[in-house]
């Protein structure tokens, strides 16, 4: 007799009722939340897009800290950065885990990726070796250079052809980690490896993407054979993991036949194998760091943090053109117009570092983080947390938090700078980039990156409204869902400041 669908999902159906009647009962109460429904809990009240716009209206109902269970699977919802300190990071001891996801996980292969490696000692080992390359912004300064080559040459290709944009902000972000990772230059804009990795990314979008998988909610699926009927997703995850594995293997071994032909430069790998006698274990923890890095940086889930917030820049400076003047004004100050902004000129760019933070805040780029995972029970708030409930700080909810932020909309760079009688607020770098353990590693890689695309634009380029037909075109602020968001495609014009900044764009 052939097994249906419909077999499978009464089986587990079964198999749930088994678990609710033998599981222990809960040692406390967990945190408030909408009203939940035997054996489904809060299935039917789970948004589909935008999801952190729901938990924070929910967090002004039920307060800072609640929760919703769905199929017996409590998610703990975090809208106040307190809260989120008090648990993420000062208890990130039993908030570091993450929870399993089996298609893009264990069938497609992206567990063994930095973003859903559980927490043990291949993490800890993966952490060892960011802080040695770009831990500090000490160790940062070997690849400040690179940052700001790229960056010249992002200029010219926006100069040159700046309906672009997008395209001009996603290929430099990839030319700049791809060399700090492995050494290796971009070869034309239609470069195999980026293009490799686009793909692979690809995959991870499409297997992460919450529902799209039955293997996700009945996890004993992923051992049925690809041969059975309805498991075509078996063969799609098998397709997907080879995409995986190229994108692993082949810049690896580019860096090491390079390293044996004595021309490798100094990068991630380089610096790792470098007189090294190494066990399988370690060469594939360098595999995957390196490739966690990079996908990481370009394109992690549905676009890269990088990517989005510089994209977001222009965004921002064409809608407000009187904070796009005020850091021209201090540019030009502190640069003038002979050369082109530097690192050696940030600590005197207090403007373009608040504006910097402020792009940060207001688009923010990863809305709700990923989630960490309970390692054991827990009490916050007098609430209980159940071992093995998923964490999801909502950062969208607390870099709009009217307590920190008053009128969390506008556009303010001015909120990160003291003046007599009025403190600065909040350093959203604080948040945006994740809490504890699982904080991002590449903060000051990507820290840089917005600063000298900031810098450097702002030096030459005028940012303005589209015209089209006399009309000035507005753009829309909203955002393309995901776990990673970015600004909806806008139009902007994007013209050199004068006769010298195009000549300085020119020389690069």
């Amino acid at each position: 007799m052939s097994v249906t669908w419909l077999d499978i999902c009464l089986g587990a159906l079964g198999l749930f009722f088994v678990q609710r009647i033998l599981s222990k009962k809960p040692l406390g109460r967990l945190p408030p939340g909408p009203k939940k429904w035997p054996l489904l809990g809060n299935i039917l009240d789970m948004p589909t897009s935008k999801e952190w716009l729901t938990f924070a209206e929910w967090g002004r109902t039920y307060g800072d800290i609640l929760s919703v269970t769905v199929l017996g699977h409590p998610l703990i919802i975090i809208n106040s950065t307190k809260i989120a300190v008090d648990i993420l990071d000062k208890k990130s001891a039993k908030y570091s885990d993450r929870a399993v996801m089996p298609m893009a996980g264990e069938l497609v292969g992206w567990k063994n990726s930095l973003i859903l490696l559980p927490y043990g000692e291949r993490f800890r080992e993966y952490r060892r070796y960011f802080h040695q390359l770009i831990g500090s912004k000490s160790s940062m300064e070997q690849f400040l250079p690179v940052e700001e080559t790229e960056t010249r040459k992002f200029l010219k290709k926006v100069m040159e052809n700046p309906a672009d944009l997008a395209t001009h902000v996603r290929r430099t972000a990839g030319a700049i980690i791809l060399q700090i990772a492995y050494g290796y230059e971009l070869q034309g804009d239609d470069d195999a490896f980026v293009n490799l990795v686009d793909r692979a990314v690809l995959t991870f979008s499409l297997s992460a993407t919450p529902g799209a998988w039955l293997v996700d909610l009945l996890p004993f699926l992923k051992h049925v054979p690809a041969w059975m009927p309805g498991a075509g997703f078996q063969r799609t995850a098998k397709e997907w993991k080879d995409i995986v594995g190229e994108m692993v293997d082949m810049p690896y071994n580019f860096t090491k036949q390079q390293m044996a032909a004595g021309t490798a430069p100094s990068s991630f790998v380089s610096n790792l194998l470098e007189g090294r006698k190494l066990s399988t274990d370690e060469v594939f923890n360098i595999k995957w760091s390196a490739a966690s890095l990079y996908s990481g940086k370009l394109a992690t889930l549905n676009d890269g943090q990088t990517v989005s917030a510089i994209y977001s820049l222009f965004l921002a400076m064409t809608l407000f053109p009187e904070v796009q003047k005020k850091a021209q004004a201090e540019i030009d100050a502190v640069v003038g117009n002979d050369r082109l902004p530097s690192f050696s000129d940030r600590s005197q760019l207090p403007y373009v570092e608040a504006l910097v933070k402020e792009v940060l805040r207001w688009n923010i780029v990863a809305p709700l983080a990923v989630p960490h995972r309970a390692e054991e029970d827990d009490f916050q708030e007098g609430y209980f947390i159940p071992r093995g409930s998923l964490i999801i700080p909502n950062i969208w909810a607390m870099l709009h938090d009217e307590r920190l932020y008053p009128s969390p909309s506008e556009f303010n760079p001015n909120r990160y700078l003291p003046t007599e009688g009025k403190e600065a607020q909040q350093d959203p770098r604080t948040m945006c980039f994740g809490f504890g353990r699982r904080i991002c590693p590449g903060l000051n890689l990507a820290e840089a990156s917005l600063f000298i695309s900031c810098a450097m634009s702002l030096a030459v380029f005028d940012i303005k409204r589209a015209v089209e037909n006399g009309v000035e075109i507005i753009p829309v602020v909203d955002t393309i869902p995901g776990a990673i968001t970015h600004p909806v495609p806008f139009k902007c014009s994007i013209q050199p400041r004068s006769s010298k900044a195009a000549a300085l764009i020119q020389c690069t």
